[in-house]
């Protein structure tokens, strides 16, 4: 029997309560719910109503959650997931069942996309559902049955499967290098040199791994997307530590020249990672066996 229905509240006041808890401003609620901030109060209001429980504390303009509705919260959430994922089912069938993966936007178009057509031909029946993500999250409040992760696998409540380590060279506009001796990574000490911001640390790593002493930490612009350091890279704005996947074909172009060799294996690596509760989820099955014939070794190297 469903319950009565006190006890089974609007789906839009329940997207309301769980988008402040999220959000943290009835503001940021409006907009991610294309409503004004008063019918986002309104739909609070009857929510408390109906329950007859206390769910919002308001203080100078500002809404939060009370203990009770935080906790609420936490359990609607999945609920409300698993409500959109059926409701997507039903208006888009698949009859192999979907794959909703969360990826890295640089790694899933430069390394996946090129190889998912073998997975398509081998597999025509399931349907793979993609969205970028650049850090990790809780599965519980996100849509997705695995991820792309990059890091040292380490994801409480997952799985893992290793895909491929780190590998990272310099590279540069052909004309930025003119005049210097191929080769010698003590060169690039004297040259800008572009940083990406999620690898702080990558270049500092890169001079110790080639025995280049280098004081403290080194110098240069940051930036927080790989598409925008190659481009800046392309410019000759200076020299840019990138994975392998992602400098191959400018390199393979000519636009592109590594100046001081072939990639080095640095910290670091990508995963694919699934919630324990997923692990036989057929979709994810099939994907990560098919993965498993593209993915790197473990053990390639001595560790």
């Amino acid at each position: 029997m469903i319950a009565p229905r006190r006890f089974l509240p609007s789906i839009a006041s329940l997207r309301a309560l769980e988008a402040l808890d999220r959000l943290g401003s009835a503001s940021a609620v409006a907009e991610e719910l294309s409503l004004t901030q008063s019918a986002v109060s309104r739909q609070l209001q009857t929510l408390e109503t109906q329950m007859g429980v206390e769910l919002i504390q308001r203080s100078r303009k500002r809404l939060t959650l009370t203990p009770a509705a935080r906790d609420y919260v936490a359990e609607i959430r999945p609920a409300l997931h698993q409500i959109a994922q059926a409701s997507m089912r039903l208006q888009v069938p698949q009859a192999g069942g979907a794959l909703n993966l969360a990826i890295l936007p640089s790694f899933g178009m430069r390394w996946l996309m090129p190889r998912l057509p073998d997975f398509a031909r081998a597999h025509p029946e399931v349907t793979i559902n993609m969205s970028t993500r650049l850090h990790p999250f809780a599965f519980a409040s996100e849509p997705f049955d695995a991820a792309i992760h990059f890091g040292s696998g380490d994801w409480p409540g997952t799985e893992r499967m290793l895909l491929k380590f780190e590998q990272m060279l310099p590279v540069c506009a052909p004309g930025l290098w003119q005049g210097r001796a191929s080769g010698d990574p003590r060169a690039l000490l004297s040259m800008p040199l572009l940083h990406i911001q999620t690898r702080p640390r990558a270049w500092q790593e890169w001079f110790a791994l080639k025995g280049v002493a280098s004081s403290g930490a080194v110098p240069g612009t940051v930036y927080d997307q790989f598409s925008a350091i190659i481009q800046a890279a392309l410019h000759g704005l200076g020299v840019a530590l990138l994975p392998d996947y992602l400098a191959e074909q400018d390199l393979a172009s000519g636009r592109l020249i590594a100046p001081c060799g072939p990639p080095v294996e640095m910290q670091g690596a990508y995963y694919l990672v699934w919630p324990q509760e997923k692990a036989r989820h057929r979709p994810l099955s099939l994907f990560r066996d098919w993965l498993a014939t593209q993915a790197q070794p473990e053990d390639l190297l001595p560790r």
